[in-house]
């Protein structure tokens, strides 16, 4: 069956079509309502002792555009007065912080320094004064805005975006090739004593999101990065690796130094729920994605078949999920899968692949449904765990009418948007207030703001925001595209 745009699709009736003849089960309403005619999505959810005043969430994100000393830029504050404006009320992380310097996927991301608090306060003040200028003085007192943590591990690159640092939990079969690690160099594995330390950077950067007023903090384990790394750690020896109890051990002194010193902070953490192996175009001119080559056998991943990696096991996922909402009190759930780097057909399907990608080896609906039904198997079991899901953004034009209907089954709490916060950031505001969808803002998956940073640019969207349309990048953007189609021609 030939793939079609969600773009050529013109109604309601024309999208339930399509997914019926995919085979696909998706709920969608006939209209979305707005928050005066009693939306779902525009429903108060508790949390602890928080409202958050709707069920719109922005996912955090990286621009590759702050400045050196990881203090926020100008692209970076123009990025969160937009989040601020876009009608959402839990910004979850706005942004990946790093927790020191060798933790940063690119020279640019935003970085812990004892002298960054003050540019981290004001970047938060002008998300929330955004977020007060549009919707009323009174705003702020049902918004949410937490900030993400993280370590890039294996895909670390602080110095240079063209040379890679990795830093790694253990040697992986097919990943230590994809990126060219020497699987004999055991010192890029982090020792025990190196954990230790890290956990305090955590800590560290988790005090001053509490001193610049952030919510919550998010521990980020998702998307093949160190956090997300150690749960699949099953040959590591020791304290950190082989059992599952081994194997999110980190995670665990993480939230617990954190809960222990900065009480006030609620904690998070975003999960890639399930994973697959690395998939690479069938040829060099950019066909469609297939699996690299992997051992038979124990593949290590987590929330897949270790025999048959390619099918989902969410057995152990849904365990920690468990341990750390029961035991652990952790506030917040945002439910993702796979990683950016070597599998983003599973992360974020798109009908067009960034220019480091693959053409989609399947229809994008069926990985975006893929992730809808994961989270709504851990609804079913955890029916009290606060979810934000993801992977909306491909629905495009009839994304409020899915995640109206997910929100009403009780399927998902929040609906996280990501790529499309950056084309079209007050969606939610305009679906609230009953505004008519702005379709030449709609984000139609061109992947710009993946081929951007992939070309040593800052990310944005590039067809579609006047911003970036202007931009000199754009420019050098489409060179880096054509001579990808060049290179394919030849």
């Amino acid at each position: 069956m030939t793939m079609r745009r969600i773009g050529s699709l013109k109604s309601v009736a024309d999208f339930r079509a399509y997914v019926r003849q995919l085979g696909l089960q998706l709920p969608m309403d006939d209209r979305p309502l707005s928050a005066s005619e009693g939306s779902p999505l525009a429903t108060p959810y508790r949390i602890g002792s928080v409202s958050v005043g709707n069920r719109w969430a922005i996912h955090p994100m990286e621009g590759w555009d702050g400045l050196k000393d990881g203090r926020p830029g100008p692209h970076t504050i123009r990025r969160w007065q937009n989040f601020g404006a876009s009608g959402c009320k839990l910004i979850w992380g706005g942004e990946a912080f790093a927790v020191r310097h060798d933790g940063r996927a690119n020279p640019n991301q935003l970085c812990f320094h004892p002298n960054n608090l003050p540019a981290m306060t004001a970047l938060l003040e002008t998300l929330v004064s955004a977020h007060t200028q549009r919707f009323g003085p009174q705003a702020s007192s049902d918004l949410v805005v937490g900030l993400q943590l993280t370590h890039s591990g294996r895909f670390s690159r602080p110095n240079r975006q063209d040379r890679a640092e990795p830093r790694i939990v253990y040697h992986h079969p097919v990943l230590d090739r994809r990126l060219g690690i020497d699987p004999t160099d055991n010192s890029l594995i982090l020792t025990d004593d190196e954990i230790a330390q890290l956990v305090e950077s955590y800590l560290e950067s988790a005090r001053l999101a509490r001193d610049a007023g952030f919510h919550f903090v998010d521990i980020k384990h998702c998307h093949g990065y160190l956090g997300h790394e150690f749960l699949s750690a099953y040959s590591r020896p020791g304290r950190y690796g082989g059992c599952l109890e081994n194997r999110t051990r980190f995670l665990r002194e993480i939230c617990q130094a954190v809960r222990a010193e900065c009480p006030e902070l609620m904690i998070g953490i975003r999960l890639s729920l399930f994973d697959m192996p690395a998939f690479h175009a069938r040829d060099e001119r950019g066909g469609e994605g297939v699996a690299d080559a992997y051992p038979p056998g124990d593949y290590p991943a987590f929330g897949c078949q270790r025999d048959e990696p390619l099918q989902l096991d969410l057995d152990e996922p849904i365990a920690l999920l468990k341990y750390l909402r029961n035991t652990l009190n952790i506030e917040l759930f945002n439910l993702t899968a796979g990683s950016p780097y070597y599998n983003p057909h599973i992360q974020r399907p798109a009908f067009f692949p960034p220019t480091d990608g693959y053409g989609p080896p399947e229809d994008p609906l069926i990985g975006c449904v893929r992730q809808f039904q994961a989270v709504q198997r851990v609804k079913r079991e955890l029916p009290d765990l606060p979810v934000v899901g993801t992977a909306y953004s491909y629905l495009q034009d009839f994304l409020p009418h899915v995640t109206q209907a997910l929100v009403r089954e009780g399927a998902v709490d929040f609906i996280g948007l990501g790529r499309m916060a950056l084309s079209y950031w007050d969606l939610a505001a305009d679906v609230m207030q009953g505004n008519s969808i702005s379709n030449k803002r709609v984000c139609r998956t061109f992947s710009d703001c993946t081929s951007a940073p992939r070309n040593g640019l800052v990310s944005g969207c590039f067809p579609l925001d006047p911003y970036y349309k202007q931009s000199p990048d754009r420019e050098q953007l489409q060179q880096a595209k054509r001579r990808l189609r060049h290179n394919q021609d030849d």
